[in-house]
């Protein structure tokens, strides 16, 4: 690779006035600018974009970390993001695995915004520490350099688990996400304190993997335990809508019918879940809005500005695959 070195001997100049005279400085007069510049294009040079971003101190980009790219929910949240990053000038980068994680030390970006597994808690504060700026969505942690923009998956789980006992349901099955998610273990201690509270229920808990594969296995569960049952009908909450829509796939295949024999309420309200039959009932909050906030918030950290956690509002939405007009028979007779 031809260095500003290279450039410098061949014009008889120092290294100094080369980098004047690519960097337009009228330090440098035009005509020692003009035999530099020819040079510059004559030896094919392309100026090290690493070593000018840690002279300026800025890249104008922000990294976005995620485990994971598939499905509605990353879509909506990049689009929140790049639609606040670029209105302010910058551009973003979107990374996954750990080999990406050097971005952050090396200084290629300016902040991050992070929903990744993979980055360990105390890697992040190390960061944080150093000056690096960060906003994370998936854990709390407690730094000046981190700023916190999560769901309020605690609210959303309740208002899940709340349904199904108002449609009378004493047995809940919940199919989790994978080990290690912050989202669904922030939202199974919301199931076990609302199932506990109401005193007269019992959880049935089927592990799962946030993929529609997790809800596949976990209908094929239900339906083997069901073989053996009553025809009273069966109350599933899926910690996503992803695993959710694996349920119905299996379901599909069986004598049972959603919204009759079976109850599932999802969390996520992704496109789909309005378009399959019959519509899910499930856990609403704006993706691209909990991009924009996280946007925002590591662009104020950057800055300087005072800044505040933010936790994303949700609320559910009935649909008739747990439809409100499901009561157990012998609840109407007391």
């Amino acid at each position: 690779m031809v260095s500003i070195k290279d450039i410098a001997k061949q014009a008889g100049v120092s290294i100094s006035t080369v980098s004047y005279a690519l960097n337009g400085s009228d330090k440098v007069t035009e005509e020692t600018c003009a035999r530099i510049l020819a040079i510059a294009k004559e030896l094919n040079y392309v100026p090290n974009a690493a070593a000018r971003n840690l002279k300026k101190r800025q890249t104008k980009i922000i990294g976005v970390f995620l485990t994971d790219f598939r499905g509605d929910v990353y879509g909506d949240l990049l689009y929140g993001i790049k639609e606040i990053l670029n209105r302010k000038g910058y551009d973003l980068i979107v990374c996954s695995g750990k080999q990406s994680h050097r971005m952050l030390p090396e200084r290629m970006i300016d902040g991050a915004i992070v929903l990744d597994q993979t980055f360990d808690s105390q890697e992040l504060l190390n960061y944080a520490e150093r000056g690096h700026k960060i906003v994370v969505l998936d854990r709390e942690l407690n730094h000046p350099n981190i700023n916190q923009v999560l769901l309020d998956n605690k609210a959303g789980a309740a208002l899940a688990i709340e349904h199904l006992l108002e449609l009378g349901h004493r047995k809940l099955y919940v199919v989790t996400g994978p080990e290690g998610s912050y989202d669904s273990w922030q939202r199974m201690q919301a199931v076990k304190q609302t199932i506990e509270r109401s005193g007269v229920a019992e959880m049935v808990e089927i592990g799962g993997n946030f993929e529609k594969s997790g809800g596949e296995h976990a209908a094929e569960i239900i339906l083997q335990q069901q073989a053996d049952q009553d025809s009273e009908p069966v109350a599933v909450f899926c910690l996503n809508d992803e695993m959710a829509v694996g349920f119905y796939n299996r379901m599909a295949q069986s004598e049972l019918t959603i919204g009759k024999d079976v109850h599932i309420v999802g969390f996520d309200n992704i496109e789909l879940a309005q378009y399959i039959q019959p519509r899910l009932t499930t856990i609403d909050y704006s993706k691209r809005k909990w991009g924009a906030v996280a946007a925002e918030q590591v662009l104020k950290i950057i800055a300087g500005e005072d800044v505040e956690h933010e936790r994303l509002y949700v609320t559910l939405v009935q649909r008739e695959s747990a439809g409100a007009a499901f009561i157990f028979q012998d609840q109407q007779n007391l």
